[in-house]
């Protein structure tokens, strides 16, 4: 059996890199694989006999200059980021290294050196961080491919943060950690859609050193039961999840929508949007949120940015529950039209507003939703992922 580092800034459940990574972890120690784990400290982090290899914590709205500029300090000379993890990779001494978020936090100097050390380096991308200083592809509220062949466009258009200080910094680190020096450092890049390894090779990326891998479902669904009246959104209330297309449309119809999930537009929206119908429930846990996600009609997903691979619209089809999604990103490899839910132009309020009045007439009560279920439980089956996984650990 092989001992396999996972490597992540957070080492709690934040977003989807989080999710990857905790379900990797215990699905590959189920499978009898020593597993290690390295991350920054951070106060909600999961206990691990680990932590004692952790980083300090960064961050980059730090109060203090002080705390900014250690910050900064991480993206170039991460002199005890590489400390630590030079010491636990001495005493772990892992076959594998698996990177999934590491960008500014921790820094691909860990990549370097597990490189140096002859180790394989597999690196799993979440985001588009490799391709685009600013992470999301997304400037003004649309998509944004401008970095992709001169990377000095996060500085002209302050694409990161809306700030001058910020985006001069995202420069630097695109220049520094650059396409060469990154594929010198990593053995594979595994793009959780196929959306995104086209999007990698548009960049200048080698497409022999890309392999696709979707996102899996580790935890056993189980069949759907009865529906409810209402449709939903899950995830992050943020700027690129299009949450503006969606509400707007939604005012206009009278069926209830139940918003799940926190973020920074949560005050805003739910004071501009206080119909009785759209309910806005905050962030919930995983045990609350699946029943709700299951008894829903549908699940809307209406990004403007690049979405790569959602858990949320994975989860929702596991449990049966057909997604109405922006053609946008890796969101259309996950929808077939018709059988498991419909696509509709991202940012098109009146195309969304139609889509979910038909969304109601076609996945009616006595849709069969658990076909949805069984043909996503299959396709998403963790077996079947740890399999291709550990045909990229081996090559």
């Amino acid at each position: 059996m092989k001992r396999i580092l996972l490597a992540n800034k957070f080492y709690y459940p934040r977003g989807g890199d989080c999710t990857a990574v905790l379900t990797t972890e215990e699905l590959l120690k189920a499978h009898g694989h020593e597993v290690a784990v390295f991350s920054m400290q951070h106060p909600n982090n999961i206990s691990s006999p680990w932590e004692g290899y952790f980083p300090e914590e960064v961050s980059f709205s730090a109060p203090q200059l002080s705390g900014r500029l250690k910050a900064a300090r991480r993206l170039f000379r991460p002199s005890d980021v590489v400390t630590k993890f030079e010491r636990l990779l001495n005493d772990f001494r892992p076959h594998v290294v698996h990177l999934h978020n590491i960008h500014s936090y921790l820094s691909p100097a860990v990549a370097q050196v597990a490189a140096r050390k002859g180790i394989r380096v597999v690196w799993t991308l979440h985001d588009y961080k490799p391709i685009c200083p600013a992470y999301s592809c997304l400037r003004n509220g649309k998509p944004c491919e401008l970095c992709f062949t001169n990377r000095s466009g996060v500085l002209t258009r302050r694409c990161m943060k809306n700030s001058r200080a910020a985006s001069l910094l995202a420069w630097m680190e695109a220049l520094y950690w650059n396409r060469r020096k990154l594929e010198r450092i990593t053995d594979v890049f595994i793009t959780p859609s196929l959306f995104m390894k086209e999007k990698m090779i548009a960049a200048g990326f080698r497409p022999q050193q890309i392999e696709t891998l979707h996102n899996f479902m580790y935890r056993q669904i189980p069949p759907p039961a009865g529906k409810g009246d209402y449709y939903c959104y899950v995830g992050r209330l943020s700027e690129e999840k299009g949450l503006e297309t969606l509400l707007e449309a939604a005012i206009q119809l009278p069926y209830p929508l139940k918003i799940i999930g926190d973020g920074p537009l949560f005050r805003s929206l739910s004071t501009r949007y206080p119909q009785a119908h759209i309910k806005f429930m905050g962030r919930m846990p995983s045990e609350r949120l699946l029943p709700v996600v299951q008894r829903a009609r549908f699940l809307v997903m209406p990004s403007i940015w690049y979405e790569n691979n959602p858990y949320s619209i994975i989860e929702a089809l596991c449990a049966g529950t057909p997604v109405l999604g922006a053609r946008i990103g890796g969101i259309p490899e996950l929808i077939e039209a018709g059988r498991n839910g419909d696509l509709f132009t991202s940012g098109d309020v009146e195309g969304l507003r139609n889509g979910i009045i038909s969304a109601f007439r076609r996945f009616s009560a006595s849709y069969p939703f658990g076909e949805i279920a069984a043909s996503a439980q299959n396709k998403f089956n963790a077996e079947t992922f740890y399999e291709q996984l550990m045909k990229l650990y081996d090559c």
